[in-house]
């Protein structure tokens, strides 16, 4: 069975401001990628729940559609609010969330499963 960790972050300088977004990924052989990149103008939220895709389509891309197929992901991040609305635990409520929860939830049925965990800041690395 493969493994892997994707650690994620997005912010945003103002809210919505200028956003970057961070992946770590680590798999089960030890190897760990790191990533970042500016995304322009997005609220925190939205930063966070673009890194999470981002982490997502950059592991399969890392795999490959049939490695991925049986890979159990474990995704953490700090935020509370999109960890818990992808879990099931609180609803979308904000419109302009629903095209990124949607295509997160598109992207889960791309790997054997996805947990989502919420981490505190300082230990989202």
């Amino acid at each position: 069975m493969n493994q892997a960790v994707i650690h994620t972050d997005g912010a945003s300088k103002g809210n919505p401001g200028q956003a970057s977004i961070g992946v770590a990924i680590e798999l089960l052989d030890g190897s760990k990628k790191q990533y970042a990149e500016k995304i322009g103008m997005a609220t925190n939220n939205e930063a966070e729940y673009r890194a999470m895709i981002f982490g997502l389509r950059k592991l399969k891309a890392l795999l490959g559609s049939k490695k991925a197929e049986k890979t159990k992901v474990l995704l953490k991040s700090d935020s509370q609010l999109i960890t818990s609305q992808l879990r099931g635990e609180f609803k979308v409520k904000e419109p302009e969330f629903f095209p990124f929860f949607i295509e997160l939830w598109n992207l889960r049925q791309e790997f054997k499963t996805v947990e989502f965990e919420t981490v505190p800041r300082e230990k989202n690395r």
